[in-house]
């Protein structure tokens, strides 16, 4: 799976996830990457887990080899991880997590909530999601290599006028098509494309 697959199959499902709880959509979609090595790591391909949440998920659990941080020393441990049907399951779980944090600290996450990236990677390691201390440099710079951010910029559902959204993409489908020869021309309709799709709520 390419870096823009992996984003494009998972963007509508994590700005559904913002229009409800305000949890960034560039803030989960960089977890998942980062978390799962893009879809790649053994526990996402074994159990649908692309967050490394431990536990007992929807479809039970899995022990995978794992690696934490003691201050800055990595450690290599075993840990029992959740294991979900689909991807989709997987996200909502960890909107459900930030949402309602742990039994002692119901709130610990909550920074992220309505926060703009850069805050919201800061807050979900200091409410002490990873250990790593290098973990938000690592999710803003995902952010800002893929452009995440134009994800958190979600017309609202009222407002949406779908068919005339669809006719531009249908346009921009036409450019592409026109373009053939140019990928700079291509790729800029593609992208505008998935933009205005994800933007809307529009699925392929």
């Amino acid at each position: 799976m390419t870096p823009q697959s992996f984003i494009t199959k998972i963007a509508p499902t994590a700005i559904s996830d913002m229009r409800k709880t305000r949890i960034p959509a560039s803030l989960t979609i960089a977890q998942a990457i980062l978390e799962s090595a893009w879809g790649e790591s053994g526990l996402t391909k074994k159990a649908n887990n692309l967050f490394g949440i431990k536990g007992t998920g929807m479809a039970g659990s899995v022990s995978m080899p794992t690696t934490e941080y003691l201050g800055k020393q990595a450690v290599a441990t075993t840990a029992t991880f959740r294991a979900y049907c689909s991807w989709d399951e997987s996200i909502a779980d960890h909107s459900a997590l930030i949402l309602n944090g742990t039994k002692d600290k119901p709130t610990r996450y909550h920074g992220v909530l309505g926060a703009d990236y850069k805050t919201a990677c800061q807050e979900i390691w200091k409410g002490g999601y990873a250990t790593d201390p290098a973990y938000p440099r690592k999710l803003i710079s995902l952010i800002e290599q893929y452009d995440l951010a134009r994800f958190d910029v979600v017309v609202p559902e009222e407002k949406v006028d779908k068919a005339a959204a669809e006719a531009v993409i249908d346009r921009l489908g036409e450019i592409w098509t026109d373009a053939v020869g140019n990928k700079a021309v291509q790729a800029a309709a593609h992208y505008a494309a998935d933009a205005l799709r994800n933007a809307v709520g529009i699925r392929k």
